[in-house]
């Protein structure tokens, strides 16, 4: 077999959830575009004895035709040490950064697990699951019960990321999300749909590609005139014509990943705010933190 066709192993390491091994190895691994990556998470190692397991998986690895690429996150002192006596060549994000934070602190942190993304702090997490709970419950304009909670609101036609967009902003962080569908009848003016036309200072406008939107259609009702070009392209372009007259900022996720259309939406809701000199009138988008009194 021609080596450059075998996938590098890579493992990311956690004492809690991996979420954040696998997103900054991640992040470095997207910089190789051409080099076929096998990926492995290993979560939860939170004893000595289960990370010799791993050491020992990690070892058997290094046997294989390439070696193994490994991210750890682990926070635990006795479970990084022992992972760190692997064969494999480790890249250790909590230990290249804790140092240099608690010399620039003059503290030592708690190196405890699990206070990332699990329920150490109970009220974020709190936060986070009702913001689910508001995100499920207004789900394609299905409720306008208590709409006026909602941080931000999403707009578009139908299959243009709504939902998923909706669900990662309130998963990771805690933002009360709405989003609405624009149908035929909302879309024969430019005025925003009744439920949400109070709130227009938190709608966000979703966009796509023609082709890309008549593709994903027809996967769910194919040869059918809701997945026509000829449909999607007259939904766009009305819903475009309504972003631009109240100016509405928008993106295309016809090409972004629901981290980078999260991210955008974010940062214009919050610079939008900045520049009206207005407070948010829900959760600040950039900390997912109420600011009612």
């Amino acid at each position: 077999m021609d080596p450059d066709e075998v996938a590098v192993p890579v493992f990311f390491l956690s004492d809690s959830t991996g979420i954040s091994a696998e997103t900054m190895g991640n992040a470095l691994l997207i910089q190789f575009p051409d080099v076929p990556f096998e990926r492995t998470t290993i979560p939860f190692i939170s004893t000595v004895e289960h990370a010799r397991e791993v050491v020992a998986e990690l070892d058997a690895a290094m046997e294989g035709p390439v070696p193994p690429l490994v991210f750890t996150t682990a926070a635990v002192d006795e479970v990084r040490e022992e992972l760190l006596r692997s064969k494999a060549p480790i890249i250790d994000f909590f230990g290249l950064h804790m140092s240099r934070v608690e010399e620039q602190l003059g503290a030592r942190g708690l190196h405890e697990a699990r206070r990332l993304h699990g329920v150490g702090d109970v009220r974020r997490y709190n936060d986070r699951m009702a913001a689910v709970e508001f995100a499920i419950e207004h789900d394609d304009g299905q409720s306008s019960r208590a709409l006026e909670r909602a941080d931000v609101v999403l707009l578009a036609p139908s299959r243009c990321g709504k939902t998923p967009t909706a669900m990662y902003l309130a998963l990771q962080h805690g933002l009360f999300v709405a989003n609405y569908p624009l149908v035929d009848e909302d879309l024969e003016t430019t005025d925003l749909p009744r439920p949400v036309r109070e709130l227009a200072d938190r709608c966000f406008g979703l966009t796509t590609t023609v082709a890309r939107l008549s593709r994903v259609r027809s996967e769910r009702r194919p040869d059918s005139r809701y997945a026509s070009e000829e449909q999607c392209r007259f939904e766009l372009r009305r819903a475009g014509a309504m972003y631009q007259a109240h100016d509405l900022p928008t993106v295309d996720t016809s090409a972004a990943s629901v981290e980078e259309i999260a991210t955008v939406v974010i940062q214009t809701l919050a610079r939008r705010r900045r520049a009206s000199g207005r407070a948010p009138s829900g959760r600040d988008p950039r900390r997912g933190r109420t600011t009612r009194s």
